[in-house]
């Protein structure tokens, strides 16, 4: 039986609009996502303890993603590594963007946790002198 290319096409963009959906839900319940520009008007405009926090938390929550994506990938890694072939195989192997993907997550974890401490201690500093 064959299908049609309609019947396909129909298919797919269903499939794709259930994802978009999913997608979209799952990003507004996580919490305050900004974006690149948000975040540099919002870092550039902060003078008080309470604005220098919210940054603060930004970079706590980015690095909390970024390290459970890295974790994810670095099981995904490990159980990749497990099927790696002989002199035959491609030259990107699926175990190399697993662990290009974990490194990358990692690296990024990293420094989101150095940027919200760096923003920890502004406001602290900034609380404590106006006091």
């Amino acid at each position: 039986m064959k299908f049609s290319a309609a019947v396909a096409a129909g298919v797919v963009a269903m499939a794709l609009a259930s994802g978009v959906g999913h997608a979209a839900v799952s990003l507004q319940s996580n919490g305050a996502h900004y974006s690149s520009s948000q975040i540099k008007q919002m870092i550039r405009e902060a003078h008080t303890p309470d604005q220098y926090r919210a940054v603060a938390r930004y970079y706590e929550e980015r690095q909390s993603e970024f390290s459970q994506k890295a974790a994810e990938e670095m099981e995904e890694w490990a159980r990749r590594s497990q099927n790696v072939s002989g002199p035959a195989a491609k030259a990107v192997r699926p175990v190399d963007s697993a662990r290009n993907l974990y490194q990358y997550y990692a690296h990024e974890a990293t420094e989101s946790a150095f940027q919200a401490d760096k923003y920890t201690r502004f406001a602290d500093g900034l609380a404590a002198t106006l006091r």
